[in-house]
């Protein structure tokens, strides 16, 4: 048994020298025929590449958020569950479609992007997410410093990014022209993402210029499917529910 294992590690099977050593240890080995065992190794095995793989892929999308559908509630319609269930398979990304989430602050479109990010890489989807201030603000550097191809490049390698945050205050001439290459970039081979507390109608004032501001929008709001969150903040809610305990514990 022992050179077995030794076997499958050296040759990296490493979910099936597992499943191996377990069968082995409970004695279920006696209970498998032999296709039953070779079945059983080989279901472990894929799933755990497939484990090891998700697990890489959700670490290099950075999210802002570890967040599942799963654990989206739908009982205040703040969003459609259909529509949400309806992305959740992400043929969105093989249509190469985009999703605009819209709301007020707190009310958890970061959440809910982050959600459909976790579930595109569990279905093998590259990913990544940037806070919108950020990205523009290291695609600034990179361009100083001469890695802004390679930023570029890096991102247009993903299935899906997500921008979270967008608007929140007007672009420069420099962030427009990031803006745009990043979005042309992906037109119609790969999926983004954009949450924003602005409405559609007003990025073409947080964009600026407005023949820049036509192309972006062109890109992104043509085949986007439409998110639009309701309600009041989540976070002044957890809030308040916190205070209420606080003050009948005192």
């Amino acid at each position: 048994m022992q050179e077995m294992l030794t076997k499958m590690r050296s040759m990296r099977l490493l979910g099936m020298a597992q499943a191996f050593q377990q069968s082995m240890e409970s004695g279920k080995n006696e209970k498998f025929t032999s296709d039953e065992m070779i079945t059983h190794l080989i279901e472990s095995e894929w799933d755990d590449r497939h484990n090891r793989k998700m697990n890489r892929t959700v670490k290099d999308a950075r999210f802002r958020y570890k967040a599942s559908i799963e654990q989206i509630t739908f009982e205040d319609n703040r969003v459609d569950k259909n529509q949400i269930h309806r992305l959740a398979d992400c043929n969105f990304i093989k249509r190469h479609e985009n999703i605009i989430i819209t709301g007020s602050t707190g009310i958890g479109k970061s959440y809910l992007a982050s959600a459909i990010g976790h579930q595109a890489c569990s279905l093998g989807y590259r990913v990544l997410y940037q806070h919108s201030t950020k990205l523009f603000a290291r695609m600034k550097i990179a361009k100083a410093d001469g890695s802004y191809l390679k930023e570029l490049s890096k991102m247009e390698k993903q299935h899906l990014l997500l921008i979270d945050d967008f608007g929140i205050q007007p672009l420069d001439a420099q962030s427009r022209s990031a803006l745009m290459e990043i979005i042309e970039d992906r037109h119609g081979k790969s999926s983004v993402i954009i949450t924003s507390q602005v409405p559609v109608s007003g990025w073409h004032e947080i964009i600026g210029e407005q023949t820049i501001a036509d192309a972006i929008l062109d890109r992104i709001v043509h085949d986007a499917h439409r998110v639009e969150m309701k309600g009041e903040s989540l976070r002044k809610k957890r809030h308040v529910e916190t205070d209420e305990k606080f003050d009948l514990k005192n």
